[in-house]
């Protein structure tokens, strides 16, 4: 069966290329909510990728996804420039949050949707540090302003959950609902 990643995300095209997935990618126009709560907003982002471009290739199995960071009450999307970058990195100094990731798989005959929560400690962060990070543009295209596969992992102190959720795609969990549509990656 084709697969299509609904996704520009190079994080997420890595992820699956890292477990020989053979898969288009394919950017979807679907709006992104800020409404909702936390993993119902992500699993209905994903969905929204998803469907978008599955009504293109309906014999295909698309694979919508969506990341929101959340703090407190909070949810942390993508920044919208250098000054909200640094100020979403100053609230999170020193704090805990989730990372939630929606999924959605959208075949042929089936959807099937879930989300992923992964809770992140960061370690006290510098006013010069935060500076540093937003000044080369790292944390400009990702959800709560930092990339954990890059220098923004230095700022992690804790995780609880999965790594790769983080990065952008929970992939042990992927590959499980991947074998509902008849792809298994150890096959």
């Amino acid at each position: 069966m084709e697969i299509i990643l609904a996704s520009q995300s190079p994080r997420r095209a890595a992820l699956l290329r890292q477990y020989g997935l053979d898969f288009t990618i394919e950017s979807s126009p679907a709006e992104e909510s800020s409404e909702g709560n936390r993993a119902e907003l992500a699993v209905q982002n994903a969905l929204r990728k998803a469907e978008a471009i599955a009504q293109k290739y309906p014999q295909a199995l698309t694979i919508g996804a969506d990341t929101i960071v959340v703090l407190g009450e909070r949810v942390l999307g993508k920044p919208s420039g250098q000054h909200e970058a640094y100020a979403m990195l100053r609230s999170l100094s020193g704090q805990v949050h989730q990372v939630i990731t929606g999924v959605a798989l959208v075949g042929p005959d089936k959807t099937r949707t879930f989300a992923e929560t992964t809770s992140v400690k960061f370690r006290d962060l510098s006013d010069d540090e935060i500076g540093a990070y937003v000044r080369s543009g790292e944390p400009l295209d990702k959800a709560g302003a930092y990339g954990i596969q890059g220098f923004g992992g230095l700022f992690v102190e804790a995780i609880h959950g999965c790594y790769f959720n983080v990065v952008g795609l929970p992939t042990p969990r992927l590959m499980l609902a991947l074998r509902e549509f008849g792809i298994d990656v150890f096959r």
